[in-house]
């Protein structure tokens, strides 16, 4: 059950920010709004690590395959889309195909086995809901 709030929370806070981001760089750029929100974030990361374990940061000079460390990287460039898609589409249209893109992206993932994923079978209900979200896109677009 938390698990299901928790996305739940990071979908809705997702959206929020999105449509802050787009405001902030209506008034900016697009690189200085996606800057203040990783600086803020790296900021708040501090804290929250400040206030709960401290666990050890060198440790991430033992992560394996070096690649898992690009998540800040993507950080950047998904800010910087989810703006963009934001001021283009609107916040509904963009947040529908961001969260089919998600879940296709994610299925493909548990499918192939990447990333350190146990490898899922594929399954014909996984693909119908895929594509009932798809079909979800084509009737709000229309």
């Amino acid at each position: 059950m938390w698990g299901i709030i928790t996305a739940l929370l990071s979908g809705a806070l997702m959206s929020v920010q999105g449509v802050l981001n787009t405001e902030v760089t209506k008034q900016t750029s697009v690189w200085v709004s996606a800057g203040w929100v990783q600086l803020t974030a790296f900021i708040t990361c501090v804290a929250a690590w400040l206030m709960t374990g401290r666990d050890s940061i060198p440790a991430l000079m033992q992560v394996h395959p070096r690649y898992m460390l690009a998540g800040g990287i993507m950080g950047a460039f998904i800010t910087y889309t989810v703006i963009r898609s934001m001021e283009n589409l609107g916040p509904a249209k963009a947040a529908l195909l961001i969260v089919v893109s998600q879940i296709l992206v994610a299925y493909g993932i548990e499918l192939l086995g990447l990333f350190g994923v146990e490898k899922a079978v594929f399954e014909w209900k996984k693909a119908l809901g895929a594509a009932l979200a798809i079909a979800g896109i084509v009737f709000f677009h229309s």
